[in-house]
């Protein structure tokens, strides 16, 4: 996706020409000349600015082209319903959740079962010719108890796995102008839950549609057969 910045860059480079040009004219004393060239190379610089928070945002999303895997997920036991999780991702780089107080660690989480959140951008098919492959976002890891009491009432945990930088895509796309361009098909959340157990190692994969996760070893597999 590193074509993304090349639209940026030229209308960067097309609006500083203006500009440079505009302002060159008023130095020649062609004021009105050039106080519209130095504009039209301001709308250039701030739509090049614009473009790419964009694509400073889109490129927080992963590109999926058939499912794959999007994480390996391992679990260690420190308490009754209370769980570590280790979570790779496809990078080889080692998730770290979001803590309260503002910093970063390792992911605890109270409860039962484990559940991970996505969010998925789906294009238009000439956009898929374009280049523009689904894509993901790993949104959200969070805590759930079996027993439904349990759920309303003991504590729960939910840690944020990424951050939303640049000009934020969700929010351009709700534009009632933009909606009109045939660009954006679909977007929209999905999860997958499944129960946690000591040393217990998970695959979970993305594919079109939804997020699957599948046992990895033989506490895992365990887990899935005793779920009630």
């Amino acid at each position: 996706m590193q074509g993304i910045w090349i639209v940026p860059a030229v209308l960067g480079l097309i609006g500083v020409f203006l500009f440079v040009r505009g302002m060159g004219s008023i130095g020649r004393g062609r004021a009105v000349s050039g106080l519209f060239g130095s504009l039209t190379g301001g709308v250039f610089i701030a739509a090049g600015a614009a473009v790419g928070l964009l694509g400073l945002n889109i490129l927080t999303y992963q590109r999926l082209t058939h499912e794959q895997q999007v994480a390996e997920v391992t679990f260690k036991q420190i308490g009754a319903s209370s769980f570590v999780a280790d979570m790779k991702l496809p990078d080889g780089k080692k998730q770290v959740c979001s803590l309260p107080d503002g910093t970063s660690g390792e992911c605890a989480i109270l409860g039962d079962q484990w559940q991970l959140d996505a969010r998925i951008l789906k294009w238009k098919p000439w956009a898929n010719v374009a280049g523009l492959d689904a894509s993901y976002r790993l949104e959200r890891m969070s805590g759930r108890y079996a027993d439904i009491n349990a759920q309303r009432t003991a504590p729960g945990t939910y840690y944020q796995l990424s951050e939303n930088p640049g000009l934020d895509l969700i929010a351009v796309t709700k534009n009632k102008y933009l909606q009109r361009l045939p660009l954006l098909d679909a977007h929209y959340g999905n999860a997958t839950y499944i129960p946690m157990a000591d040393g217990a190692t998970y695959y979970v994969t993305l594919s079109q549609d939804s997020l699957i996760a599948r046992p990895a070893n033989d506490q895992a597999r365990a887990a899935v057969q005793n779920w009630k």
